[in-house]
């Protein structure tokens, strides 16, 4: 009983985290003139977001990098350490974006940090905060 309680909790977090982040990117997007649909759906709203921040050209090579990766690190060995390799290419290209996301709203590395380690949170702010869409940052 107490693993099927745990899965169930971890469901309803789960769910709970998906709605925060969809609030908040709608909130986000409206702030920059998109529509605010376009944060329901998961891949989108992240081609959405390099589009707004930094260049989608970026997305696509984050996304090949994740999806590359994936497959190469289940495979093992040597193919699986360049696959964890082409991970970690990839979180830094999301760390990156967290920080184009952040200059696009005004803010700068300190905000950064809070939206990597409480994205949901920081997500919040930058979408009901008075933080104003500057547009793409050098």
């Amino acid at each position: 009983m107490g693993l099927v309680a745990f899965i169930m909790a971890y469901a309803l977090f789960a769910f709970i985290f998906y709605i925060l982040q969809v609030i908040a990117y709608w909130k986000i997007f409206t702030k920059a003139g998109e529509e605010g649909w376009k944060s329901i759906i998961p891949i989108y709203n992240g081609y959405v977001q390099y589009r707004l921040t930094w260049d989608v050209q970026y997305f696509w090579v984050a996304l090949g990098l994740a999806v590359g990766g994936g497959i190469l690190n289940s495979f093992g060995g040597i193919v699986g350490v360049i696959g964890s390799l082409a991970l970690l290419g990839t979180a830094l290209m999301n760390v990156v974006a967290l920080y184009k996301l952040a200059c696009a709203y005004g803010h700068g590395i300190g905000f950064t940090i809070g939206l990597f380690f409480l994205n949901p949170l920081f997500m919040l702010i930058l979408g009901f905060g008075d933080s104003e869409y500057m547009g793409p940052q050098e």
